[in-house]
């Protein structure tokens, strides 16, 4: 697989990558030491807590039904740590996708919108991408997102704010006319490594899939072409549709963008619907004990029409697997996310974190049938962090009282495969969007996991469990 030019030892060690394996063949041994490479395929579901586990397994599988997440050997919590801006300050307890992400990717703890740098020293950290490249293994990085997004970004990217994605939004980050943060000191004209697409671009990633194309297409900094184009000068492929993913090169480095931001999603609310407030009597306005309210109609999932324009999930996974293991006796690293489990969460739409739960468990199924035919392959899937969708009562415990009781938030009632009605809440705020929140959420892995992590671990240790397996 063709490589950007690198000097000193990081070149020399890129070099070493050999023929040996490619997926669904039995892999062949490394000809100096006789070993098998090793690879770890780590898979997150963005917000995919309990909560949205069981709301897909009702939903997909029917309430006494298993996902292939509940038939993986090992199963595991990870509590997530954040801590303050300022050095060395307090534990925060509800995090983001930006300090979670890091955790996993370098193992260390920082704060909320910082992709692998320290909170208030703003020190780069380095990623298990970096380690596994200077060490001659392949890496990359699938996702439904963005790939400048935050969970992405953290594996390979160094910026203190996550929405630093492009050149044209590194200074007074702002939104309508709010300013969000500012990254003038990661900027190259300030002895920085720019924004997060130029560090894509100029990484030694050899695969990156998914979204993200309008931050590819601004000029790069201090230069006269885009950063797809700083890109391609790296020895990117740069493919924008389905037809030049399937079509891609065994041996050809890549990089494809399907989408402006984040790909559509696969499900979707009945005619687009969101979860929504019941709606109180005119009584019940003038006392909480009066009148009545009426919860939302219930609703059906349906496909969502815009997701054939792009990959699927699994889709970009078996291209990056192929991609990663051709002619291949190092090993490699490679992070898939599904990112709209948490995207469609924030929007109150149940259906579409649902159908993004089923993008997960179909890339899982193609990982867990290269891990078979590829032996020490590690496989884990994890979240980041936990969301704000709640399953609670279709009707209340409390029905039987007197009085109205409904949710102060907003209520999706979902009509299930198997005849059921399923109601999941959102009420974190009175916002547009809805909050993450601050519970431990699940670790899963196949056999190889067994023995290598206990039943409750911190998510920084994620990290050391991928290098150490790699011997790194």
């Amino acid at each position: 697989m063709n490589k950007p030019t690198k000097s000193g030892l990081l070149g020399s060690l890129l070099l070493l990558a050999s023929v040996g394996m490619a997926q669904g063949n039995a892999p062949q041994p490394d000809s100096v030491s006789g070993a098998l490479p090793r690879q770890v395929i780590l898979i997150i579901g963005d917000g995919m807590d309990e909560q949205q586990i069981t709301i897909a397994r009702n939903y997909l599988k029917g309430a006494a039904g298993q996902l292939l997440l509940d038939q993986m050997p090992l199963r595991s919590a990870v509590q997530i740590l954040t801590t303050e801006e300022r050095s060395g300050g307090k534990p925060v307890y509800v995090a983001d996708s930006a300090n979670t992400a890091t955790s996993m990717a370098t193992g260390a703890i920082t704060s909320i919108g910082r992709i692998s740098t320290s909170a208030g020293t703003d020190r780069d950290f380095t990623t298990i991408v970096e380690l596994a490249a200077a060490a001659g293994l392949r890496t990359g990085i699938v996702t439904t997102a963005s790939v400048t997004d935050a969970t992405p970004a953290a594996f390979a990217a160094h910026v203190n704010f996550r929405l630093c994605e492009d050149p044209d939004s590194m200074v007074n980050v702002s939104y309508n006319d709010i300013i969000l943060g500012d990254c003038s000191g990661d900027l190259k004209a300030n002895g920085g490594k720019g924004s997060i697409a130029e560090q894509l671009a100029a990484s030694a990633l050899d695969v990156i899939l998914g979204g993200g194309s309008a931050h590819f297409t601004p000029t790069a900094e201090g230069e006269t072409v885009s950063v797809a184009d700083v890109a391609r000068r790296h020895g990117f492929q740069v493919i924008t549709n389905a037809a030049g993913l399937a079509a891609a090169a065994p041996d050809q480095r890549l990089l494809g963008l399907f989408a402006p931001s984040t790909l559509p999603v696969r499900l979707q609310g009945e005619g687009g619907r969101t979860a929504e407030a019941p709606r109180p009597s005119w009584l019940n306005r003038i006392h909480p004990y009066l009148g009545s309210g009426t919860p939302p109609a219930p609703m059906l999932c349906e496909p969502n029409p815009d997701s054939g324009t792009v990959p699927t999930l699994q889709q970009m996974t078996e291209v990056a697997l192929r991609q990663l293991s051709h002619e291949n006796a190092q090993g490699f690293f490679l992070m898939v996310e599904s990112a709209s489990i948490d995207k469609q969460s924030h929007e109150r739409k149940p259906c579409g974190s649902i159908g993004e739960v089923a993008q997960l468990e179909d890339a899982l199924a193609s990982a867990l049938a290269f891990a078979k035919t590829n032996p020490q392959t590690l496989v884990l899937v994890t979240a980041d962090h936990s969301q704000a969708a709640q399953l609670v009562p279709y009707e209340s415990l409390f029905a039987a009282f007197p009085i109205p009781i409904f949710t102060p938030g907003k209520m999706a009632r979902i009509i299930t495969p198997e005849g059921g009605l399923m109601a999941v809440n959102y009420a974190t705020n009175n916002f547009k969007q809805e909050e993450h929140t601050g519970a431990a959420v699940p670790l899963f892995g196949n056999s190889e996991s067994l023995g290598r992590i206990p039943p409750f671990i911190q998510q920084p240790q994620i990290f050391a469990i991928t290098r150490d397996y790699l011997g790194l």
